[in-house]
């Protein structure tokens, strides 16, 4: 699997229809390296909730300013091509992706490869007390700075380069997101 390209990723959301996303954070890795960090904040255009806000810190202010989705995706959209996509609980990441597409009208393409840190974690290290993000940082002395989206991805794609040296079979975690079916948000 080191002969794969994956982007970790993970986003924070600025409401509850969790539909558009206020930060995304990706890291690319390539033959067993991070060969790239990406971190930004993005204008959601729409409202925000309180309690994503004190969940995030992000607030309408924060991203007065910055790129909304579909000026991001051309930046990022290189990066996700041909990846297998790295999420912790990528059910929620790769929805609010699926969403966002969706909702900016934007041809991806038909599905996408992906797994999740969290069911690999539950595999590879089963006697922790639960395997959120920041217990298993924790155990395995990942630092974290837990719901920053640049943080969130980089301690998932050193979740990921941990099982693989420990000899976890990724392969058998990949599943597939299918993009060209309604998300329920638009």
């Amino acid at each position: 699997m080191k002969d794969y390209r994956f982007v970790a990723f993970d986003v924070e959301t600025p409401n509850s229809h969790n539909d558009r996303m206020s930060a995304i954070g990706a890291v690319v890795i390539e033959h067993g390296e991070i060969t790239k960090r990406i971190y930004t904040l993005v204008d959601p255009e729409t409202h925000f909730d309180w309690f994503n806000v004190k969940l995030t810190g992000i607030t309408p202010e924060a991203v007065e300013g910055k790129p909304n989705f579909r000026q991001l995706w051309e930046f990022l959209r290189p990066y996700f091509d041909d990846a297998i996509l790295i999420a912790h609980n990528a059910p929620f990441d790769m929805g609010v992706l699926n969403c966002c597409l969706r909702s900016y009208g934007i041809e991806w393409k038909p599905y996408a490869h992906y797994a999740c840190t969290c069911t690999m974690g539950r595999a590879a290290y089963p006697n922790l007390e639960n395997h959120k993000l920041n217990t298993m940082s924790a155990a395995l002395g990942i630092e974290l700075d837990h719901h920053n989206a640049g943080s969130d991805a980089e301690a998932c794609a050193r979740l990921l380069l941990n099982y693989m040296e420990k000899g976890l079979d990724v392969s058998k975690f990949i599943r597939t997101k299918k993009f060209d079916v309604p998300c329920g948000c638009v």
